[in-house]
C-alpha cells in the first residue's frame, strides 16, 4: 500500500478543497495518511479526520517550532489524550536547529516530556530533526521509546544508521525531488530498503515540480516513482516495500482502510 506517513491534512491551507484534495490523492493511489499535530489546538482536527476517514489515522504531539505558544497544560492535555487511545503515534515532536530564534533549550524540555510520555504509553513517535540529528540521537539513547519515524530526514549516512539501530524508518519525500539534493538523493537511493518510508509532509516541503508552491498529498505517487529510478527498481515493488515498512514504523498503521 502507498502510505503518506507525514501529511498535515488540517493545515489552514487545505480548508478551501480538502475533499477534493483526498478525492485527488485517493485516485493517484494513495492508500493512506498519517497525519499528526503540531499543538494541542490540532488534537480534536487530526482526531476527526481519523474517526471520518478510514485510511486515515492521527498522532498526538507538540511540534518543537510551536512549544513557545504551549504551556504545561498542554503537556497535561497530551498525556490525557494518548490515555484514549486513538493515537498511533506521539508526533510531531523533536527539535528543530534551523530556525534562527528558536528556544531550544525550550523545545529540550518539551522533546524530553514526550518522549517519556511515549515511552509510558508504549507508542512509536514521528520525529522532527532539521539541524538537530545528534542531539536527538542523544535523547533516545536516554529515552529509549518503541521506533518511529524520522521525518524528512536529511542528515549524513553515519546519522542514518544511527536512527535504524535505534529502531526508526527514514522518510522521504519532496526534497529528493531536487537534482542539487544530492546527499537525500545518495541516501535514499543507497539505504537499506527496509529502513525507508514515504511522505509529503504536505502543504509543506513542495517538490520541484510546484515551483514553490502548495505540496498535495497526492503528489506521494510521483514521489514513489522518483524513488523507485533512484534505486532501479519497480515501482510497485517501491510502494509495496515502504508500506511495509510503514507499518513496521508505527504499527497503527495496520488498521488501515481504503476510502469509500
Amino acid at each position: 500500500m502507498l502510505i503518506d506517513t507525514h501529511c498535515h491534512l488540517d493545515a489552514a491551507e487545505f480548508d478551501a478543497d480538502r475533499p477534493g484534495i483526498l478525492a485527488a490523492a485517493r485516485a493517484a493511489g494513495v492508500g493512506g495518511f498519517l497525519v499528526p499535530a503540531v499543538g494541542a489546538t490540532d488534537f480534536d482536527a487530526v482526531a476527526a479526520l481519523s474517526r471520518d476517514n478510514p485510511d486515515c489515522r492521527h498522532a498526538f504531539g507538540i511540534h518543537p517550532m510551536y512549544v513557545g505558544q504551549a504551556g504545561p497544560d498542554d503537556l497535561d492535555r497530551l498525556r490525557e489524550r494518548l490515555a484514549e487511545g486513538s493515537a498511533v503515534a506521539v508526533g510531531e515532536i523533536g527539535l528543530d536547529g534551523f530556525v534562527p530564534d528558536g528556544d531550544l533549550p525550550l523545545q529540550m524540555r518539551y522533546f524530553e516530556a514526550q518522549l517519556r510520555l511515549a515511552r509510558d504509553v508504549d507508542l512509536p513517535v514521528v520525529l522532527h530533526i532539521r539541524r538537530a540529528q545528534d542531539e536527538i540521537l542523544k535523547f533516545l539513547r536516554r529515552i529509549p521509546v518503541p521506533g518511529g519515524i524520522a521525518h524528512a530526514f536529511n542528515g549524513s549516512r553515519q546519522q542514518a544508521d544511527a536512527f535504524i539501530k535505534l529502531g526508526f524508518r527514514l522518510g522521504f519525500g519532496g526534497a529528493m525531488t531536487y537534482p542539487g539534493s544530492r546527499r537525500i538523493r545518495e541516501l535514499a537511493a543507497t539505504l537499506p530498503l527496509e529502513s525507508i518510508v514515504l511522505e509529503t509532509d504536505a502543504p509543506d516541503i513542495p517538490p520541484v515540480w510546484c515551483g514553490g508552491g502548495r505540496n498535495d498529498p497526492g503528489n506521494l505517487a510521483r514521489f514513489a516513482h522518483e524513488l523507485a529510478a533512484l534505486r532501479d527498481m519497480p515501482v510497485e515493488a517501491l510502494i509495496a516495500a515502504t508500506g511495509v515498512n510503514a507499518v513496521a514504523a508505527i504499527p497503527g498503521l495496520a488498521t488501515l482502510r481504503p476510502a469509500g
